[in-house]
């Protein structure tokens, strides 16, 4: 697991806190928050997860040769 999928991992979860408080309190910016930084963690996850796949790729075909 790269930093990337970690800190992406950790913003979704923020940010579904994040909006959570904000529906109970009744804060509707705080929610809107609250799914742009979920948005946001998903993007970096993705592109954490894709660079992870690309290393196994690269290492599985090295280990061919």
């Amino acid at each position: 697991m790269n930093k990337d999928q970690v800190e992406g991992r950790a913003d979704e979860l923020k940010g579904k806190l994040k909006e959570g408080v904000g529906k109970v309190v009744g804060n509707e910016q705080m929610q809107a928050e609250g799914k742009v930084d979920q948005a946001t963690g998903a993007v970096q996850k993705n592109y954490g997860d894709a660079k992870e796949d690309t290393k196994d790729a690269i290492k599985r075909g090295v280990d061919k040769i």
